[in-house]
């Protein structure tokens, strides 16, 4: 701990029935920052992303990391954790923390500046109390809240992004009206605060655009290659990109040592993209065996999305979007439940993302509640942890509770994996942990 001498505070707080003591220093009180080390957890049912079974362990935390499993030292500050499972931060890996507003009212200029970067800004924060401390921004923020986050000037995750979504003219990912020349899109963005795409009409101006994005703070790529379901001008059958266009972004990425991944629902889409050496595929929504095999083969991962489809058939007007919708998004969720399977059995590596947009982003965690009822509870906690950090390239950094690795650590009121519906309410994440910080407390 940092500052003087710590006055301990003891805590009585009722969580699933029993009632637990808990002594902490007073500037760990309300959370938001206070720096743990040495340190000790104990107490403790530890799930420790790898798929082991749980077990009971001392934690150590020293300069925001995790520095040993295993028995205490008088040397540090204890923490009691009895009654509390924990595991590692959560990762997200396809958020869209700057599509935090309405999303018509945003592209259309009806909301400020300001009250954008308040939506930005509270996404933010509510992603960390759900309890995920790292997320892969798949398209909406510019380079300018990455960084304001860092400095910690904003509470949130530690964010990967790749800056404004590559699409095709008048493909998935633009949003003007029909009657706006394509040239003006660009003023929908907001430098250094959100930009949700970039448009291209050939390999050329794709190679310009994916460099401005590098330029303005991207460290990986997106490609709109089909489709979507929040679509203005496009359907999910469509496919958008040649292999060849594809391949040009992803010799551009290449070339800065990272990666490209695709948003991609219909199959054609899915292959042109596996094809052209994306490492990652968004949706999947309606892979077929042979792509899914041929994914496996090349090592490209597929990152699932089932809680924006839940939200977009139950609450379109909440995200600011048209009834119409609501259709679009019928018969998405049976589809993506085969290609989880499809994937699954081919040995696809699968990750997890919630992809939610608008302002009801708060319970982000119901991605894992909605992946454990597919599969298991162990198998989507894993996918949001240890196979998220492998998929954003963090692999033993993040996702894991292990000597080495950034001390991100969730306290959860209960077990969720006896009861997965623990992560759809954030309330249930009662204490989290960031690089060694406590940044919520709510004991």
């Amino acid at each position: 701990m940092t500052g003087s001498l710590p006055q301990f505070i003891h805590w009585k707080r009722k969580f699933g029935g029993s009632v637990l003591l808990r002594t902490w220093s007073q500037s760990a009180r309300n959370g938001g920052g206070s720096t743990l080390g040495p340190a000790h957890v104990v107490g403790a049912t530890v799930i420790d992303g790898s798929g082991r079974d749980p077990g009971n362990v001392v934690i150590t935390i020293e300069n925001g990391r995790i520095t040993q499993l295993g028995a205490s030292s008088a040397h540090g500050e204890r923490l009691d954790a009895e009654g509390l499972t924990m595991t590692p931060g959560l990762i997200d890996a396809h958020v869209h923390l700057g599509l935090s507003s309405p999303i018509q009212p945003h592209f259309s200029f009806r909301i400020s500046a300001a009250e954008i970067a308040a939506d930005i800004f509270a996404t933010a924060g509510a992603t960390l109390d759900a309890g995920f401390t790292t997320v892969r921004d798949t398209g909406g923020i510019d380079g300018g809240v990455v960084t304001a986050i860092a400095k910690g000037k904003v509470r949130g995750p530690r964010v990967l992004s790749c800056g404004p979504v590559q699409c095709q003219i008048g493909g998935h990912g633009y949003y003007g009206a029909d009657w706006e020349p394509t040239e003006l899109w660009s003023s929908h963005h907001i430098p250094g605060l959100c930009a949700l795409s970039m448009m291209a009409g050939n390999a050329d101006e794709l190679r310009r655009n994916v460099r401005e994005a590098f330029r303005r703070g991207a460290s990986f790529l997106k490609l709109c290659v089909t489709g979507g379901v929040v679509g203005a001008h496009d359907r999910l059958t469509d496919t958008q990109f040649t292999v060849e266009e594809i391949a040009v972004a992803v010799q551009e990425a290449a070339a800065r040592n990272t990666y490209v991944t695709v948003h991609a629902h219909n199959n054609e889409g899915i292959r042109n993209a596996v094809e052209a050496g994306v490492r990652c595929v968004e949706h999947g929504t309606s892979l077929d065996e042979s792509t899914a095999t041929l994914m496996a083969a090349r090592e490209v991962a597929l990152v699932p999305t089932f809680a924006v489809v839940e939200q977009l058939l139950h609450d379109t007007a909440g995200a600011g979007l048209a009834e119409s919708i609501r259709d679009r998004a019928k018969g998405v969720r049976e589809q993506m439940t085969k290609a989880l399977a499809v994937a699954k059995h081919a040995g696809v590596r699968i990750g997890l993302g919630s992809d939610l947009i608008g302002p009801a982003q708060d319970r982000r965690g119901r991605e894992l509640s909605l992946r454990a009822a597919l599969e298991t509870p162990m198998e989507a906690l894993v996918a949001a942890t240890r196979t998220n950090a492998e998929i954003l390239g963090l692999s033993g950094q993040v996702g894991v509770i292990a000597p080495g690795a950034q001390a991100d650590l969730v306290l959860w009121n209960g077990n969720p994996l006896e009861d997965p519906e623990l992560f759809s309410d954030p309330t249930n994440a009662v204490l989290v942990i960031q690089a060694g910080q406590i940044v919520k407390d709510l004991r």
